[in-house]
């Protein structure tokens, strides 16, 4: 659970990464148009929120589909596949990021689950495995 959790949080720091690098090219793409002054972007908090929301399902489903695992997964030595051991296809990744951002504290099944599953992983037939990338 701890190796999970700490993944998750390298991946909370790259969404935000990602958010504030979209609101320095969306200001320095204002200053190329509009001319000066430089201006970072005010939007709105629930504008912000729907963004930050897509952009971590975005990236924790394409992670999924395509290599098995986000940064965080790969510095925690973790891949998230099927229960065969395959990567998931892009529809059941797209639903796990769906969980996963909606419904984070279903990790905290984890310690009660026989196979160390979460609620996400029970939910699409999911497995989280330890691996060397």
């Amino acid at each position: 659970m701890v190796s999970r959790c700490l993944a998750a949080l390298v991946d909370v720091i790259v969404v935000a990464a990602i958010g504030l690098a979209v609101q320095f090219a969306y200001g320095g793409l204002r200053l190329l148009v509009a001319g000066p002054p430089f201006r970072m972007p005010d939007p709105s908090a629930w504008l912000t929120g729907v963004l930050g929301w897509a952009v971590a399902v975005l990236y924790l489903s394409v992670s999924w589909a395509s290599t098995g695992g986000t940064l965080g997964d790969w510095l925690l030595g973790l891949r998230v596949t099927g229960r065969a051991g395959r990567l998931l296809g892009a529809p059941r990744a797209l639903l796990r990021a769906v969980l996963c951002v909606a419904f984070p504290v279903g990790l905290l099944w984890i310690p009660f689950s026989r196979r160390h599953a979460s609620v996400q992983d029970v939910v699409m037939a999911s497995a989280v495995r330890y691996h060397r990338f």
